[in-house]
């Protein structure tokens, strides 16, 4: 079988440097370019000098639509408008689009699973190992505990993430949800600010953090009366989520069109 043929996009960003790295060093796979927005200082240079390790012939360029009719994958980690764009391209080439942007609107999520007709979609708030367990296991617990038990998610991520939640605790609450049997959009607490009067029964809330450079860490907390349950996970190194994202693509060869996410990929 021949490599499958890899587009970053957004290849000078913090994930897009990671992401060409392991997918550089990833057998199986060959990068073929990457993106950047327009008016980028980092277009028309090699996307392997960027990710500090040597020139490899290939540079960064504005125009994705070239580069997706030339791809069988993209990996996309930019921002909720691009992807959904890039979505939209994927569906047309009906290509592999794995992405890990998070922060959508519910508009959002109904364009990417309308591309998802034509395009092998695999979107997941996090593309950890790690954090998947961790989002089966959340579902576990809260299917076997009732709603006695108040469900909290706590994350903290460094000072440049633009979304809170995070996507991926967001991802934990749903699963959460799931496990209890209700709606999330409805049983969600995002903000407590002033008197907030006591907890809802069956809510589940959330508490952000920010600061430093923190890759990333969540904790789902079971609190009941007298005791307390706690399942946390803690990223230390972003590659972790580049290896899933490259691991995604290789499992989306061959697959049908349709939206699909890292338990998916996992088999969790």
């Amino acid at each position: 079988m021949s490599d499958l043929k890899i587009a970053v996009m957004g290849v000078a960003g913090r994930m897009g440097r990671e992401l060409v790295r392991v997918v550089h060093a990833t057998p199986g796979c060959v990068l073929i370019g990457g993106t950047e927005r327009e008016g980028s200082p980092a277009l028309g240079q090699d996307i392997g000098a960027l990710a500090g390790i040597g020139n490899l012939g290939v540079v960064a360029s504005d125009d994705p639509l070239e580069l997706i009719a030339r791809a069988d994958a993209v990996l996309d980690f930019t921002t909720p408008k691009t992807s959904v764009e890039f979505a939209g391209l994927t569906a047309n080439a009906r290509i592999i689009h794995v992405i890990g942007t998070t922060g959508f609107s519910e508009e959002d999520e109904a364009a990417i699973a309308a591309a998802a007709r034509h395009a092998t979609i695999i979107k997941s708030g996090n593309m950890s190992l790690g954090v998947n367990l961790l989002a089966a296991l959340t579902n576990k617990v809260a299917q076997i505990l009732d709603d006695s038990f108040d469900i909290e998610i706590l994350e903290m991520h460094h000072k440049h993430k633009v979304d809170a939640p995070s996507g991926t605790a967001l991802m934990l609450g749903e699963a959460a949800a799931q496990g209890r049997g209700i709606s999330h959009k409805d049983r969600s607490v995002r903000v407590r600010d002033g008197h907030t009067g006591p907890r809802n029964r069956g809510d589940i809330g959330y508490a952000t953090l920010r600061g430093g450079n923190v890759v990333g860490e969540h904790t789902v907390i079971f609190a009941g009366e007298g005791e307390r349950i706690e399942l946390t996970h803690r990223a230390s190194d972003r590659s972790l989520f580049a290896r899933g994202a490259v691991r995604a693509a290789l499992w989306g060869r061959g697959k049908p069109p349709g939206l699909y996410s890292m338990r998916d990929v996992l088999g969790i």
